[in-house]
């Protein structure tokens, strides 16, 4: 997004980095401002949208940075465009009969790549190096003689490199025609990939934990990483205020650069030396990626109930759509079943076995709404508690009874890298603690038998038990 596109998505400006005043109330214009969401269970309603803590959605504030800054996450992007560019004019260093073949070409979809540039680039970890040793124009002529007095050797000698700023590069890519847009394969303006605006994430993704009875809070570190921002920035504001302050402008600037760069990734080098060192907070690129972000952790990998999980083991007396479950899991895990007239006189029988012995039942739900769960306790205290609930059992009725034999349920290893990872089969009760399958199956679970673990999932619903049936 554009700086203008975060301001006008934004509720509120973000200029202070602080949290709560001494009365405990967020303050405005702060990193928990109330207009983006309330900070916690104890916070008052949503001004925005008036909703409280579990139904606000939240909603974005923004920093304006008093100097732009790179986009960590698009340096590549924008190194690979300055390549194509010129440094003065911004358009695409090809002569006007090859870039109207080249765009012809762009324009035919067919995919084939640019002549790579004529000027010499390195990077370092947040900042870019223009090599002007191979242009041909007067100006590094004129910028020699200019320096030709100074008693400095490096100073030739560094006449043909010289760091680009962000500004710089923003200058050049708003200068960038349409047509060269369409040349380099970009789906948007490139002025995007610098950052002016910074969006403030919504509270909920950030949530504040109150302690001490309000005296203190634990933020989180997405918070915490915009509060270093909003320093470094007030920082060099003040700075580009004092006309001496030269110098520490430049040093402001990276400092800002850097912390910009380690709200995305965390993970980037090069920490400026006038920067003291700090305990590392996650970024977005950490909150996303690895064993611990949102996709594997929770997205990919739910804690859920009615799973089991333990090791595997073959047997070659199983039918290939069959799984063997140890006896004490089958005694854990339920199912759901509605009591009718074919099955009433089973379900009584398991309503009577209760939870120790198999085939047993756990639990009686009645179409009332009503819940009598069959626990260990009851039935040490009262012992004829079962045989009464089951003589009461009527059609409608669901009871939460043992696995049996037949009883559809899904079978998966981890990783799960394609459909076959995770598959139907048929509940076989036996003895011994080990899941059990055929070996035949193995290729599609792609599992041997050296350690293995497998998971095992009861459906709750009959409508996903007939899905998997058909």
């Amino acid at each position: 997004m554009s700086g203008e596109e975060i301001m006008k998505a934004a509720e509120v400006q973000v200029y202070l980095g602080r949290y709560y005043n001494s009365s405990g109330v967020p303050y405005e214009g702060g990193l928990l401002d109330r207009r983006m969401g309330p900070a916690n269970k104890r916070a008052s309603k949503c001004p925005t949208c008036h909703g409280d803590f579990g139904d606000c959605p939240g909603h974005y504030g923004y920093v304006n940075l008093a100097l732009p800054v790179y986009n960590v996450g698009y340096m590549a992007t924008i190194l690979n465009i300055l390549k194509c560019i010129c440094k003065s004019c911004s358009r695409i260093l090809l002569d006007e009969k090859l870039r109207k073949e080249f765009l012809k070409k762009m324009r035919n979809h067919n995919m084939e790549d640019l002549r790579k540039s004529m000027v010499k680039k390195a990077v370092t970890v947040l900042g870019i190096i223009h090599d002007r040793s191979k242009v041909n124009d007067e100006s590094l002529e004129e910028f020699k003689s200019a320096i030709f007095h100074t008693k400095e050797p490096k100073a030739l000698i560094n006449a043909a490199t010289y760091m680009i700023d962000p500004i710089k590069v923003l200058y050049l890519f708003k200068r960038m025609t349409d047509e060269d847009c369409e040349m380099l394969y970009l789906s948007d303006r490139p002025v995007k990939l610098i950052i002016t605006n910074l969006a403030v994430p919504p509270i909920a993704i950030r949530p504040s934990v109150v302690m001490d009875d309000g005296l203190m809070s634990n933020e989180n570190d997405i918070t915490v990483r915009m509060k270093s921002i909003i320093q470094a920035n007030n920082n060099l504001r003040h700075q580009l205020l004092d006309g001496n302050a030269v110098f520490k402008c430049l040093d402001g600037w990276e400092i800002l650069q850097f912390e910009v760069a380690q709200y995305i990734n965390s993970d980037v080098r090069g920490i400026p030396f006038s920067m003291p060192a700090t305990k590392s907070l996650s970024g977005f690129v950490q909150r996303l990626t690895g064993k611990q972000g949102r996709f594997r952790s929770n997205l990919s990998g739910k804690r859920v109930e009615y799973t089991g999980r333990t090791v595997i083991s073959p047997d070659p007396n199983l039918k290939i759509s069959e799984v063997g479950i140890p006896i004490q899991m089958a005694q854990i895990l339920t199912y759901p079943e509605c009591v009718s007239h074919h099955n009433i006189k089973k379900l009584r029988q398991c309503v009577r076995n209760g939870p120790d012995k198999y085939p047993g039942a756990r639990m009686v739900r009645y179409p009332d709404g009503i819940s009598r769960q069959d626990s260990q306790l009851i039935l040490i205290l009262f012992g004829n508690i079962k045989f009464r609930i089951a003589d009461q059992l009527k059609v409608g009725c669901i009871v939460d009874r043992y696995l049996e034999d037949g009883d559809l349920v899904l079978f998966n290893r981890q990783p799960s890298l394609h459909r076959m990872s995770m598959m139907c089969h048929r509940a076989r009760i036996m003895p011994w603690k080990t899941l059990r399958f055929n070996e035949s199956v193995c290729n599609p679970y792609n599992a041997d038998f050296d350690g293995d673990e497998m998971n095992l999932h009861v459906p709750q619903t009959g409508r996903l038990e007939q899905r998997l049936l058909y």
